[in-house]
């Protein structure tokens, strides 16, 4: 499987998607394991996602912050 760019939206919304399948029973029980198996892919893919917006948020702050003392305000 190869490594595809998704965005943080779709992520979600396709793991909403297999909840709501989940949820409804409609997944065969052959597909489940893939199913979570996916669910799991997607969910470690937000939290970095999250973990590394954090990050960059932080550091912005951090350097307008220091900014801000040089100029004196």
């Amino acid at each position: 499987m190869g490594k595809k760019t998704i965005k943080y939206s779709e992520a979600v919304e396709e793991l909403e998607e297999i909840l709501s399948e989940l949820e409804s029973e409609s997944v065969d029980v052959d597909d489940m394991a893939v199913k979570v198996k996916k669910a799991v892919e997607l969910i470690k893919l937000c939290r970095e996602r999250i973990e590394k917006t954090e990050l960059e948020v932080t550091k912005i702050v951090k350097e307008f912050e220091k900014d801000s003392k040089k100029s004196g305000k």
